[in-house]
């Protein structure tokens, strides 16, 4: 209990078992009887039990709980913790609990990757055309291109590695069940259809009776579709079309180039701010408390996409020294983000969210499946 205080958790030592937050959760089922179930693994001990666990990942904090909790023992932020716990027991490498448990430790990593990209630069950089910009001159196309396939590959190792270990704490050590490969194909379209749409967080919403609140939450999953959206077109473009967007070439407004990368950029910014505006404002439960991390992704998101269109308005009002400077400084930028918040930091619930539905899934298949089976073979009366 006191460990996932580190990580956040606030209240918890309140709590009273009453089941409140259960029963007033859209999301819970008999199966998954959260928050009540984590609360009590974490105030009796149970790591182990609680590492099993996939009722964090299938909770999108709607705030209900810890709204109504007549304690006020702060469910929902109970189970943010457990998340970021979850993270850092999910990763090998141990910067995850790093990061969470130290705001020393992150903010450190942020300005030593950034560091080291100004420096590589600084000593690798093309010649500085300053009578037009030639922004591949300075920064080869080939070159940067090249650095980013080695960091989605390095990227993909370590989130392949991290999920496998998820995979194994919540699935295979279950020995209770034995599932089918088919099962695992049969159940595969909740794992697309749940991380490009956060459908279960429309539950949150689509359940709700008071008018206000059925429109706020809403709003707040379709932004976060917005933020994805953004934020998954921009690494698309970063990782596999980049020399079609890193170019000296100024195309119209109708070709694709342009349209894409506005998109992008304004949903980016919008999500961003957004999330900012709501933390600083407190206005709603889900916002009233913070963990570092809440901060520094969105933070980071941002300077990347504003040094993104600094960048862009120097180049195409034709400054060349400002559009390198500003390249510069959006690199060393992006290159923390990505590197470290992708596989160890808040963006990783991007992909162990759906990827919890999709165990679950399978998992429940898998039960029906041995049920069935159980019953075929029984005898007649």
């Amino acid at each position: 209990m006191h460990e996932l205080k580190e990580y956040g958790a606030v209240g918890i030592e309140k709590c009273f078992n009453c089941g409140n937050c259960t029963a007033i959760c859209p999301l819970a089922s008999d199966e998954y009887p959260f928050p009540r179930s984590v609360i009590r693994r974490i105030q009796v001990g149970q790591e182990d039990r609680l590492e099993q666990q996939l009722d964090p990942w299938l909770c999108y904090y709607c705030g209900d709980c810890s709204a109504t909790c007549p304690k006020g023992a702060e469910p929902g932020e109970t189970m943010m913790a457990a998340r970021r716990w979850l993270t850092g027991r999910y990763d090998w490498t141990g910067l995850a609990r790093k990061f969470y448990t130290s705001l020393a430790w992150e903010i450190g990593s942020i300005l030593l990757v950034a560091l080291a990209v100004v420096v590589i630069i600084l000593f690798f950089h093309g010649p500085l055309v300053t009578e037009r910009v030639e922004l591949n001159t300075f920064a080869p196309i080939e070159i940067v291109h090249l650095a980013d396939w080695i960091m989605a590959g390095t990227l993909l190792f370590f989130i392949a590695t991290n999920v496998f270990r998820m995979y194994w704490l919540t699935v295979l050590k279950d020995r209770s069940l034995k599932i089918p490969l088919s099962l695992y194909v049969k159940e595969a379209w909740h794992l697309l259809f749940n991380a490009a749409t956060q459908a279960r967080w429309s539950t949150c919403a689509s359940d709700e009776q008071d008018p206000i609140e059925k429109r706020r939450k809403r709003n707040a999953w379709l932004t976060h579709i917005l933020l994805v959206s953004g934020y998954g077109l921009m690494f698309f473009i970063i990782v596999f079309m980049l020399p079609w967007f890193q170019t000296d070439n100024i195309y119209p407004v109708h070709n694709p180039q342009r349209w894409l990368g506005y998109y992008a950029t304004g949903v980016l910014l919008y999500g961003t701010v957004r999330a900012l505006w709501g933390r600083a404002k407190k206005e709603f439960q889900m916002h009233r408390f913070s963990h570092p991390s809440d901060w520094i992704f969105p933070i980071l998101l941002l300077s990347v996409t504003l040094t993104g269109i600094l960048q862009h308005t120097f180049r195409y009002l034709g400054w060349p020294l400002p559009t390198y400077y500003t390249y510069v400084v959006h690199l060393a930028v992006t290159a923390p983000m990505l590197i470290l918040e992708v596989p160890f930091g808040k963006w990783a619930h991007l992909y162990y969210r759906p990827l919890a539905i999709y165990f679950e899934k399978v998992k429940a298949s898998a039960r029906k499946h041995a049920l069935s089976t159980t019953e075929a073979f029984a005898p007649a009366d």
